[in-house]
């Protein structure tokens, strides 16, 4: 389900908050994004249960506020954004990019005693879409960014297909469908393999995991039965099989499902190629995994196997992936906000109702090709000692992602 990733400057981890309005059929209420742990008007609620004394607390008028947006935004959205800050929320001052670009000012890409990569490649895999980001200085070359329209959100509905055909018909439980997907799916590394070892009996079979459906009169989550789990008769049950793996699978091969477009190995291959020649080597040594898809047991095992056989000849591969891959572009938008370039690339309320808009400040897609590639030096992302020096004390400490690394052998 998509979110929302909200705090304050120096704050404890992210509130995490449905972007949804939603019924129970419990107690029948109807609840807000931030009390189920909201077209604009159901997004005003959202935003303002989010700046309310129940969650954030803030005096918008003496803060600053970094907004992620889609990638490829119209700018009549945009422009609707800008509304919504300054003119609603009166915000003193705010920054508008795309996820991808506070990579580079994360922790992402840390390795020691290395300085920051310049090339790199951001692949994000959200609630949509699964993008192809590849980044030259800080900066987005919008020319070569590749879209894959497989996303959470399509993953859910192709499970709630598969369940609603061969067991209980959960076309309307997309919330519940979306946990039984996050909790039992996975990425395989073998796909022929586990397909024939799906079909043995279910008394033996590996593969196959027990959902606990939610029991909503007792307002309980559904779970995964474990060895020792001991349920009721009147829990009810959802043998997962073979569709902890197929689901997941559309992301490597969306023609599975009818989809005219290649899978994410080939997509990566594809936006790389677009790039200069001579620079292509260090995008393949630095790729990088955010979005909730990138969470899938065994994505990045298989998606490295994949580019095995794209990359060319004396290229190596180097996959990173964060502790959590949905709160990497905030933890990056952290670093950023506390960093020295935040205050030269704002917005403030006053220029804004001084222009009307905020076009001229945030580069985006409509950016011309000959800016996006020209790097200077105050663009540049920190180094990593500058982003210890400029974090707050009371930023999370993060560990380098695990890193997959695999150089083809020459062909003979």
């Amino acid at each position: 389900m998509v979110s929302s990733k909200v705090s304050k400057r120096g704050a404890k981890p992210p509130c995490i908050i449905p972007n949804a309005i939603v019924k129970s059929k419990g107690d029948k209420a109807t609840y807000f994004g931030h009390e189920i742990e909201k077209y604009w008007d159901a997004q005003k609620a959202i935003w303002d249960g989010v700046f309310s004394d129940q969650v954030l607390n803030v005096n918008t008028a003496e803060s600053s506020l970094i907004l992620t947006e889609p990638y490829f935004n119209l700018p009549n959205i945009q422009e609707v954004y800008d509304q919504f800050v300054f003119e609603e929320y009166e915000f003193n001052s705010y920054y508008r990019c795309t996820p991808a670009s506070l990579i580079p000012f994360g922790t992402l890409f840390d390795t020691p005693s290395q300085p920051p990569p310049e090339c790199m490649v951001i692949v994000d895999s959200g609630f949509s879409f699964t993008h192809v980001i590849p980044i030259l200085g800080g900066n987005i070359i919008w020319g070569a960014v590749k879209r894959l329209d497989v996303g959470g959100k399509l993953l859910t509905n192709q499970l709630k297909e598969l369940v609603s055909f061969r067991h209980w018909n959960m076309m309307d439980e997309t919330f519940i469908m979306n946990d039984v997907k996050e909790m039992c799916c996975y990425v395989s590394e073998n796909f022929c393999e586990d397909l024939e070892v799906s079909r043995l009996d279910v008394r033996s079979n590996p593969i196959v995991q027990e959902y606990v459906l939610p029991d909503m009169s007792a307002n309980r989550r559904g779970r995964v039965r474990q060895a020792d789990d001991i349920v009721s008769d009147s829990d009810q049950i959802l043998f997962m099989n073979n569709e902890r793996f197929t689901v997941p699978e559309i992301i490597f091969r969306p023609d599975d499902i009818g989809l005219d477009q290649c899978g994410l190995a080939a997509t990566i291959a594809v936006s790389i190629s677009l790039l200069p020649e001579d620079l292509q080597g260090m995008f393949w040594a630095n790729i990088g995994l955010i979005g909730g898809n990138c969470k899938f047991p065994g994505f990045r095992k298989r998606l490295l196997s994949e580019l095995q056989s794209l990359v060319p000849e004396d290229n190596e591969i180097v996959i990173y992936e964060c502790d959590d891959p949905i709160t990497e572009a905030y933890y990056s938008a952290l670093h950023f906000a506390t960093g020295p370039h935040f205050s030269s690339r704002i917005v403030t309320r006053a220029e804004y109702m001084e222009s009307g808009t905020t076009r001229r400040k945030f580069r985006d897609w409509k950016t011309p090709p000959s800016a996006e590639v020209q790097v200077q030096i105050g663009d540049l992302p920190p180094s990593s000692d500058e982003r210890q020096q400029t974090t707050s004390k009371s930023t999370r400490t993060r560990t380098r992602g695990n890193v997959a690394t695999s150089t083809r052998q020459s062909r003979r």
